[in-house]
């Protein structure tokens, strides 16, 4: 177990290079599964989350070079179809790499995954879209054609062929969606999803799909249509800047009071991060992939909702919530997708915040000043919340359990430290 170790009260200024998107890159290390071949990914972030991936990968059976910015995979000796349990308890993205064995061998094997505990995360939107179903007077929908069985935790998807078909999603679940591109890319007839997720994690992995000769269209938008291929190619590709981590690296600094030039950003990727930051008194000025930020001396207070894409990113949520803390005025925050997200509200409060929470609603007073303090992380975003907080906190803030930071931050600390900030990492 780790901790950082934070000196609070350091105005952030300079700039600084944001890293690939840890979210696109999950899903589109599963998608090398189906290239059969060589697939070279530039821009794959170094943390816990794509390095456990890699693992499953190679249990797999495929071969993993690794050379300085660039990882090259070669998944042409695949033959395991299973993802070992101790693994996909790991983190909750493993179930992405199911629609891809599935896609490829026709089969898969998997137990529940683990990950964050920030709410009810269930698998069933991924499972109802790959079931098998008569297609009936009440139904026209045939799913994807897979039996599905479950022993002892363990769930087999089996199936002669994927066959293509039309899917209705009754949440936009972006994991359910990559899942159902991942097995219709090789699919018999076309496949249809509606109310899609339109992350641009999804537009991504569609991107990287149709480099290697797949036909997807419509990513982006919340009817996406896959229309199966007969082979993929090998192929090369760079992953999207992470818009998760660029929003971070912009509430680190307004909380601050500094100013901070970002790079390798997608500006459009973050409209509504933006937007909420120019509410709070922020300076903001975009330069094609470049952003620079101005923080007012104080920060304003303002109401958030968390929505799927293009609404405001529920990933972003304690984030702003810990930036809220210190400004003038009352803030709302409602998070409409995971339930358990104000996790993090406690540990705030041990630095002196005021937040009261009531079901989905938070709502914070903010107060002059936070105060050093012990906090330990609850979940990877509440844990990067708790890192901000400490920033803005006057003394010593220790924030334990960085496992969860690590799982989806490459080198947090020192990229604010870059900045200007003072924070030692403790191995407790």
């Amino acid at each position: 177990m780790s901790s950082y170790i934070i000196e609070g009260g350091r105005k952030l200024e300079g700039e600084i290079e944001v890293s690939g998107s840890k979210n696109a890159s999950l899903p589109i290390l599963a998608a090398t599964i189906l290239n059969k071949g060589n697939t070279k990914l530039y821009n794959v972030p170094n943390i816990h989350d794509t390095k456990i991936t890699q693992e499953i990968l190679k249990y797999l059976g495929c071969k993993i070079k690794k050379n300085s910015d660039k990882i090259e995979i070669n998944t042409k000796k695949v033959t395991k179809k299973e993802i070992p349990e101790h693994l996909m308890r790991q983190m909750r993205s493993t179930v992405i790499l199911a629609g891809a064995i599935l896609g490829r061998f026709n089969e898969v094997t998997f137990s529940y995954p683990g990950g964050c505990d920030i709410g009810s995360r269930p698998i069933d939107l991924h499972l109802a879209a790959f079931k098998f179903q008569k297609p009936s007077f009440l139904n026209s929908f045939s799913k994807l054609g897979v039996n599905i069985s479950e022993d002892s935790g363990f769930i087999t998807c089996k199936c002669d062929k994927i066959i293509g078909t039309n899917i209705d999603l009754d949440f936009p679940s972006v994991g359910a969606t990559e899942n159902i591109i991942l097995a219709s890319v090789y699919a018999d007839g076309t496949t249809k999803i509606t109310n899609a997720a339109m992350e641009p994690e999804i537009v991504d992995l569609a991107k990287c799909l149709n480099k290697m000769g797949a036909k997807i269209e419509g990513a982006g938008t919340n009817v996406i249509k896959i229309t199966g291929v007969k082979k993929l190619n090998d192929v090369s590709y760079s992953v999207m800047p992470d818009r998760i981590e660029a929003g971070t690296l912009l509430c680190a600094v307004a909380i601050t009071g500094g100013n901070v030039k970002l790079k390798n950003v997608i500006p459009e990727h973050i409209n509504q991060i933006l937007a909420k930051l120019e509410q709070i008194g922020c300076e903001i000025e975009i330069e094609k992939r470049n952003i620079y930020l101005k923080a007012p001396k104080k920060l304003k207070a303002v109401d958030i909702k968390t929505m799927p894409y293009p609404g405001f990113p529920t990933d972003m949520q304690s984030v702003f919530g810990a930036m809220l803390t210190i400004a003038k005025g009352n803030s709302i925050i409602i998070e409409n997708i995971f339930e358990n997200r104000f996790r993090y509200v406690n540990e705030l409060k041990r630095m002196g915040a005021k937040v009261s929470v009531e079901g989905k609603i938070a709502i914070l007073k903010g107060v002059r000043r936070l105060s050093g303090t012990t906090v330990e992380s609850t979940d990877l975003r509440g844990g990067a919340a708790l890192v901000i907080a400490g920033l803005a906190a006057k003394g010593t803030t220790i924030v334990r359990k960085i496992e969860y930071i690590l799982r989806g931050y490459e080198g947090l600390d020192k990229k604010l430290n870059k900045l200007g900030a003072k924070i030692v990492v403790k191995e407790e």
